[in-house]
């Protein structure tokens, strides 16, 4: 009986047993990629699936009794007023694959199509090769879909009318130009269709009444900008021959359309743009403003590389101006008989470098104007030495706000924040007035224009300045609180806590440590919004804007609220009018995000999250009453072995009250010791409660991956002194891992660490330092200060300089002032200390630490004969991006530790290596693990 009772217990035992999360995992568990909620909040829509396979649109309703599913569908959109959602949908990625390996690329692989759902009675209407689609934004009841080539239409029904397209004659000597495709216009009431050839770009008006287009053929036949009445009046054109059309808008009364065009210079051999504008009553187009346009500076011209846009009441237009383009020159040498040089000097504003990677930019550039089309003014706002000028009333100012860093471009290389000078702008009369002279921040005008406010470093105050007239004015100057980050550890003055923006009434609402503060630039007494609360009980709140079309701040604020000590968050709801103790509406131990607002409804969608609850769509109301869960779209989780996470507290060798995270497999056993991995980069306790889908990420260990195989893994928080990043990492990270180690259940022999990036850079260094880990990997690793301080970042073409004087590196001087500093937190010059195995992951076309530190590593641990491998994505940037190479890097990487701290058995690639002759060998071989 006993022997029975002992096989029963041993076989209930092993069937409770879940099991460890391996690498298939990737291909089944799902992550959450758009979602968004109806207008009137009845409907909720979530686009997911796993990272590399076809995504799922799932669509719910708000009860959660209806729920449609569509296969690829991706870039949904609730139509303003009717119930349809409206979304593309993905060739088959199988269909795809089998193309590519076809040969096949571009045009000739499959095609996405349009997806119409009605959400009364679930149909779908579909239509094929839809390269774009736009709805309204108010009302209307259409939809306008642009077809990727001009074929006969692969609708699933015969509605479509064809509507006549008036015919241009083309001007002799016409360039060769490209053409445009088939435009459909479709009522989503009745599934009616009006087909429009050759159309390049559309746009719809407002509230739907009316469809604009630009057309263009080959032979400039079609050329034109054409418009009609939604509804279903005859097409007509606002103007018409040959000549591109481009960048169409109405205003949002929809009694006015402009847009650009070459068509009077077509034929020239550089030709220019016009810009043109209608009153739709009152049709044709008339030229708005040219290159003689009174206004428009003198060689300039409207530019088709500039946005056109009405301001809220019409009454101006805004658009983009710049030099006129140059006749091309051409050149038939061939290119063995061209000298390729660059000329870099010293008084150059930005390096050749910065230059080459913003050429196109440059090239592209345009400057702010305003045309009236009442009088038919132009007033030139922007120009090359005040190049940013925002108008704020959503265009309707009296006065601008301009910005301009051209006479500090060069300090970018090794200074931060950057500089930048402000500027008071007439919109009237294009006069401008200087505010302000090298401030390091953002500025902010006002919604009204009244004021603008930013951030004084150098007095850690809030400033605001009158647009209009007047001094600065101190706004915090009688608050007792710091509105600097009280735990800064750069090497520059601290930044600010930020700011929520504007109320209608002109006053700033700002953030301390913990509260929200309303100043005003009259000189009001400022207003503690949230009374206090938040430095009472430890809660940081900041404003979640449910409107970002809105400038000014709503009347009731919803308010994120996080508990710095138990990392636990929540929603809290405050007035931005009066004082008064914030409104507690959700709270516990999770991470909440993503929330929107129904537009026309008091409905949320928001998800809500944990180490062990997956990111799940939530509903409710806007005061979060009546929740409930919309999605379960990964249930597998619950078969798996997977983890729990606590938090850690412990004082430092330097003497800091520090926290960290440690995570365990769900089935932790307090009797047995466990390798243990430690991973860090800066503070990262904050994200207490995030969950960790397993993926194959780019950079770093899964923490739900390992604890799920067996692993603990401790993540501390480090601060910074300056001048000591490497110590100091040293000091949080040791301290952390030997009160981890204190706490029991650690297997003392088998301590690995992981980093990447900054974290790769201290990986390496602590590898100098200690032999408490059995094995590293660094990421991307800074080795050597010296020749990294005079290197470029790839990415961007910036010097490296600033990082290591001002920013994350912290040395805080340059290697001439300071050179002792360099060599003290450079890995390169300590490598003969290093005992411990090293992986590095560095990858050749990396932009942000150039490729050759993570080989000046290896080299010097191959010449030092120590046991290291280096693995290069070939032409990835700072971590690889593909699926198959983040595939492939979690796969080694898992290998190279369970090989150090479980004794699994070394992989081939770790033994023999793989020599550039049998890459291809083995890449097909490991392609099927």
């Amino acid at each position: 009986m006993r022997l029975f009772l002992l096989t029963l217990l041993l076989a209930t035992t092993a069937l409770a047993q879940k099991p460890a999360l391996d690498h298939d995992a990737y291909d089944v568990w799902n992550r959450l990629y758009e979602h968004d909620i109806s207008p009137d909040g009845q409907w909720t829509f979530v686009v997911a699936g796993p990272e590399d396979q076809d995504r799922m649109l799932h669509v719910v309703s708000a009860d959660g009794e209806t729920r449609y599913a569509i296969p690829r569908g991706y870039n949904a959109r609730f139509a303003p007023d009717q119930p349809a959602l409206v979304f593309k949908i993905k060739a088959p990625k199988d269909s795809t694959l089998a193309a590519q390996r076809a040969g096949k690329s571009g045009d000739a692989l499959p095609s996405d199509s349009l997806g119409i759902l009605s959400l009364t009675t679930g149909e779908v209407t579909k239509r094929a090769g839809v390269k774009a689609f736009a709805l309204p934004e108010e009302a209307g009841g259409v939809l306008a879909y642009h077809l990727a080539k001009a074929e006969p239409d692969t609708a699933s029904t015969d509605s479509a009318d064809a509507a006549p397209m008036p015919k241009i004659k083309p001007k002799k000597g016409a360039p060769k130009k490209a053409t445009g495709t088939p435009l459909v216009l479709h009522s989503l009431a009745d599934g009616a269709e009006s087909r429009f050839d050759d159309v390049v770009s559309f746009a719809l008006s407002p509230n739907g009444t009316w469809l604009a287009f630009a057309a263009a053929s080959a032979d400039s036949t079609a050329d034109g900008a054409f418009v009609i009445r939604t509804a279903g009046s005859t097409l007509e054109p606002l103007l018409a021959g040959a000549g591109d059309y481009t960048h169409l808008a109405f205003d949002q009364q929809e009694e006015q359309v402009a847009f650009l065009s070459n068509t009077e210079s077509f034929t020239a051999d550089a030709p220019h743009f016009i810009l043109y504008h209608v009153l739709l009553a009152e049709r044709p187009a008339m030229a708005l403003a040219t290159p003689e346009t009174p206004g428009v500076p003198a060689g300039w011209g409207p530019s088709e590389h500039g946005e056109v846009a009405f301001s809220e009441s019409g009454e101006r237009v805004m658009f983009g101006t710049a030099p006129l383009p140059e006749p091309k020159v051409d050149d038939e040498r061939a290119d063995s008989e061209k000298a390729n040089v660059e000329v870099w000097t010293w008084k150059d504003p930005l390096l050749m470098t910065m230059q080459n990677k913003r050429l196109e930019t440059e090239r592209k550039r345009t400057y702010l104007a305003v045309a009236m089309p009442a009088d038919g003014r132009v007033v030139q706002l922007a120009d090359s030495t005040v190049p940013d000028v925002t108008i704020p009333m959503k265009g309707d100012a009296e006065m601008a706000l301009g910005t301009s860093n051209r006479p500090y471009q060069m300090e970018i290389s090794w200074d931060w924040p950057g500089y930048r000078d402000a500027y008071a702008v007439n919109v009237e009369t294009g006069q401008r007035r200087l505010l302000l002279e090298k401030i390091q921040s953002g500025i902010q005008a006002s919604p009204t224009g009244a004021y603008a406010a930013w951030w004084d470093g150098e007095a850690g105050a809030w400033m605001a300045v009158s647009l209009v007239d007047g001094d600065p004015i101190d706004l915090t100057a009688d608050i007792d609180v710091r509105f600097d980050n009280e735990e800064h550890d750069w090497p520059y003055r601290p930044n600010p806590y930020g700011s929520a923006g504007w109320t209608e009434d002109d006053r700033f609402v700002v953030y301390d440590r913990f509260d929200l503060w309303a100043l005003d630039p009259e000189g009001a007494s400022p207003m503690l919004l949230t009374e206090g609360l938040g430095r009472e009980e430890g809660l940081q709140f900041r404003f979640v804007d449910l409107d970002r079309d809105e400038p000014v701040l709503p009347d009731d604020l919803l308010l994120y609220t996080f508990d710095d000590a138990t990392k636990s968050a929540g929603y809290y709801e405050a007035d931005s009018d009066e004082v008064e103790t914030p409104e507690r509406l959700v709270f516990g131990p999770y991470r909440f995000g993503r929330v929107k607002k129904a537009k026309n409804a008091d409905q949320l969608v928001y998800t809500r999250e944990s180490f062990e609850e997956f990111p799940n769509l939530w509903t409710g109301s806007d005061e979060f009453e009546d929740t409930e869960r919309l999605t379960d779209l990964n249930p597998q989780q619950a078969d798996y072995n997977w983890g729990t996470v606590e938090l850690v507290e412990w004082t430092s060798t330097h003497g800091d009250d520090l926290q960290g995270m440690l995570v365990k497999p769900e089935n932790f056993d307090p009797a047995k010791e466990y390798p243990l991995m430690v991973y860090y980069y800066e503070k990262s306790s904050d994200n207490l409660h995030r969950h960790w889908t397993p993926e194959a990420h780019r950079s770093i260990i899964n923490f739900s991956f390992y604890a799920s195989r067996g692993y603990l893994i401790f993540i501390p928080d480090i601060p910074y002194r300056i001048g000591y990043p490497g110590e100091s990492a040293l000091h949080a990270v040791l301290s952390g891992t030997m009160h981890v180690v204190g706490l029991g259940n650690v297997d003392r022999d088998r301590i690995g660490m992981q980093g990447h990036s900054w974290g790769g850079y201290q990986a390496a260094y602590l590898a100098t330092r200690t032999n408490l880990f059995r094995a590293i990997e660094a990421g991307a690793p800074v080795s050597n200060m010296f020749s990294a301080y005079g290197g470029i970042r790839y990415r961007t073409g910036m010097s490296r300089m600033f990082q290591y004087e001002r920013t994350q590196s912290r040395i805080g001087g340059t290697m001439w002032e300071m050179p002792l500093r360099y060599i003290e937190n450079s890995p390169i010059f300590w490598a003969d200390k290093i005992e411990t195995p090293l992986l590095i992951m560095h990858n050749d076309e990396d932009g942000a630490v150039p490729f050759t530190q993570g080989v000046e590593l290896f080299v010097a641990l191959r010449r030092l004969e120590k046991p290291s491998w280096l693995i290069n994505y070939t032409g990835e940037p700072h971590w690889p991006t593909t699926f198959p190479n983040k595939r492939d890097w979690a796969i080694r990487m898992q290998e190279f530790f369970d090989h150090y701290l479980m004794d699994a058995p070394a992989p081939s690639w770790m033994t023999e290596g793989v020599p550039a002759l049998k890459k291809d060998e083995a890449e097909r071989a490991r392609a099927s693990y």
